[in-house]
């Protein structure tokens, strides 16, 4: 796989997505109910665990202190499941491919537990890409290589006014009515991470 070029490279952390390995699961519900619903149901209690660390907004020290607290056991536990389950299974079932993905990518699913800032599965991402993935096909029409360039500079823009809490529609109103008065040295006081609402 391509990102296990990086896995040796040093100050990079590669992450499993716990979703990803869920849904081997939830397909493996028709297979063999009992250990598929086993698993979903764990996974749950650590969904549970980050749903609170979101809701509560908690600090790093906090937000690893509850991971080791809560988490940590039930990932324990899933992992002694695991490894006591695969060789009960046929590897050719779906249900033996959920576990043996999980197994082979378990230090990469638990790696989110280590650092803070790490999220549980790459949900957040996937959300983010959706509109590119959607527009993907629409992209190859925009008339031509300048105007497909021009659209990338505005998403970029709106992406940037999003990652800042800011209104896109506000923003490029309040930057069409100054941009023509800044000095080119200033231009990047209109960019939304320095953009201020007036």
């Amino acid at each position: 796989m391509v990102y296990d070029v990086f896995e040796n490279r040093e100050g990079i952390t590669l992450l499993g997505c716990m979703a990803h390995a869920r849904r081997y699961f939830e397909k493996a519900v028709g297979n063999d109910k009992i250990r598929a619903e086993y698993f979903i149901a764990k996974v749950q209690l650590l969904y549970a665990v980050e749903r609170k660390i979101r809701e509560e907004k908690l600090t790093a020290e906090q937000i690893t202190s509850i991971r080791e607290l809560e988490s940590l056991p039930v990932l324990n536990e899933l992992e002694g499941w695991l490894k006591e389950n695969v060789i009960k299974v046929t590897p050719a079932t779906t249900i033996g491919k959920a576990i043996a993905y999980s197994l082979n990518q378990w230090e990469k699913l638990t790696a989110y537990i280590k650092h803070p800032f790490l999220e549980i599965d790459n949900n957040l991402v996937e959300n983010a890409i959706r509109p590119t993935v959607i527009g993907r096909k629409n992209y190859m029409f925009a008339g031509s290589h300048d105007g497909a360039s021009r659209s990338a500079m505005i998403y970029s823009f709106f992406g940037s006014c999003k990652m800042n809490n800011i209104n896109p529609q506000e923003w490029l109103a309040d930057v069409l009515l100054k941009i023509n008065d800044t000095k080119q040295s200033q231009l990047y006081t209109l960019l939304p991470n320095f953009w201020k609402k007036p």
